[in-house]
C-alpha cells in the first residue's frame, strides 16, 4: 500500500503539481513584506482529513509571515489517508503556501509525528526548501534554547499499544464528524461553535490525567537534555507555563484549537488563538490571545 508521502509524491513534486493552480496575485505582499514575527509554531494540521481547517489555517499564515516556520508533526495524516483518500483543493493550497514560503526565504522546518512517521526516514533531507528534521532545536532572541519534538515519544498509548492510539484515532474523527453536524445545527440556532470532544476531554478524569503526566514528561525530558524549553504538539491541548523550571510550550492544532506560538522580534513568547472569518461574513480576522 502506498505511504503518503509516496502518493502526494513528495513536498516538491506536490508544488510541481499543483503549481498550476497558483496565481501571482493570489497574494500580491507575500514574500516582499517583512517577517513580523522571529518563528511560528504550528503542528497537528492533520492535513488529509475533512477535520482539518485549512482555510482558517490559509488565513493565519497570510497574517503571520515570520523569518522561520516550525512544522511540528502530524501535518499529513498518514493513518486516515491510507484508509480513505481525501485531499481537496483547501489542503493543496496549504502544500502550497508552505512550499510558497520557503521559496520566499522562510526557513520551513519539518518535524515529523506520528501520523506523518513515514517522513522520519527522510530526516536530514530538503523537498522544495522544506528541511526536515525529527527533532529541532530554537534559539530566541532573548537567548532560551526551545527543543522542537512532536512529542508522541512521550505518549505511553503510541508506544504501548500502538493498536489502541489507531482505535481511538478513529473514535476521535467519528467525534469531529458528529461534532460538525452538532455546530451546524447550532449555527442555525444562532449559537456559537462548541467542541464535543474538547468537552469530553475535559470531563474524562483520565483524559487530563493522561495531558499532565504529557506534558511533566516532556518538559522533564527538555530539562535533562539542558534546555530551557520545549515546544510540541500531538495532545491537541495548546498550553504555555513552566513546569518545575522549565517552559513548557504546545501550540495546540488546526483541527479544533486553531492555536500556534509566536515569537515576537524581541523573544517574547506568544500562544495565540485564531477566529477565523466566516465564509459568508467579509470582517477582517480576528486574534484571540491567551496567556
Amino acid at each position: 500500500m502506498r505511504t503518503a508521502f509516496e502518493a502526494l509524491g513528495g513536498w516538491g513534486q506536490v508544488g510541481n503539481l499543483s503549481a498550476g493552480f497558483e496565481t501571482d496575485d493570489e497574494h500580491p505582499n507575500e514574500g516582499g513584506e517583512r517577517p513580523r514575527f522571529r518563528a511560528v509554531f504550528i503542528s497537528d494540521l492533520h492535513l488529509g482529513t475533512a477535520g482539518c481547517q485549512a482555510s482558517a489555517l490559509l488565513e493565519f499564515l497570510k497574517h503571520h509571515p515570520s523569518q522561520t516556520l516550525y512544522l511540528v508533526g502530524d501535518i499529513i495524516d498518514g493513518w486516515q489517508l491510507r484508509r480513505k483518500w481525501f485531499w481537496p483543493q483547501a489542503h493543496n493550497d496549504v502544500v502550497q503556501k508552505l512550499l510558497r514560503r520557503a521559496r520566499k526565504g522562510c526557513r520551513v522546518v519539518f518535524v515529523p509525528g506520528n501520523h506523518d512517521e513515514f517522513a522520519r526516514q527522510f530526516h536530514g533531507h530538503n523537498f522544495g526548501g522544506i528541511e526536515v528534521s525529527n527533532e529541532a532545536v530554537h534559539t530566541t532572541a532573548d537567548g532560551q534554547r526551545l527543543w522542537v519534538v512532536h512529542g508522541d515519544h512521550f505518549d505511553g498509548v503510541i508506544q504501548c499499544a500502538k493498536w489502541l492510539a489507531y482505535v481511538g484515532d478513529n473514535l476521535y474523527e467519528f467525534t469531529l464528524r458528529l461534532n460538525r453536524h452538532l455546530n451546524s445545527l447550532r449555527a442555525r440556532m444562532g449559537l456559537p461553535y462548541w467542541s464535543l470532544s474538547q468537552y469530553l476531554k475535559h470531563k474524562v478524569k483520565s483524559a487530563l490525567n493522561y495531558v499532565t503526566d504529557f506534558e511533566r514528561a516532556v518538559a522533564a525530558e527538555a530539562r535533562h537534555k539542558g534546555y530551557q524549553g520545549v515546544v510540541c504538539g500531538h495532545i491537541h491541548r495548546p498550553e504555555m507555563r513552566h513546569i518545575d523550571g522549565t517552559l513548557y510550550c504546545n501550540d495546540g492544532d488546526w483541527v479544533e484549537s486553531l492555536s500556534a506560538l509566536v515569537e515576537h522580534m524581541d523573544g517574547r513568547l506568544e500562544l495565540v488563538h485564531w477566529t477565523p472569518s466566516i465564509a459568508e461574513r467579509p470582517s477582517e480576522p480576528q486574534l484571540r490571545q491567551t496567556a
